[in-house]
């Protein structure tokens, strides 16, 4: 499971750099930096719907704060 959450932000990570790119290159003329955004919004989303199902279904457990 940690590895699935590593990928998830990198792809998460990867797709803002892109949007970053777009938005240099194309001074917002065209959708890619929107489009960019919209599936980094969807990622996120996604990665979230993910960690609550897995935690329901028991494959993650919560660790609390050790002091």
């Amino acid at each position: 499971m940690k590895i699935a959450v590593a990928i998830a932000f990198i792809l998460i990570i990867g797709s803002l750099a892109s949007a970053f790119f777009f938005l240099m290159r194309d001074k917002g003329k065209s959708n890619n930096t929107v489009r960019a955004l919209a599936v980094r919004v969807g990622l996120s989303i996604a990665l979230f719907i993910t960690l609550l199902v897995a935690y329901k279904l028991g494959y993650i457990q919560p660790t609390g704060i050790r002091g």
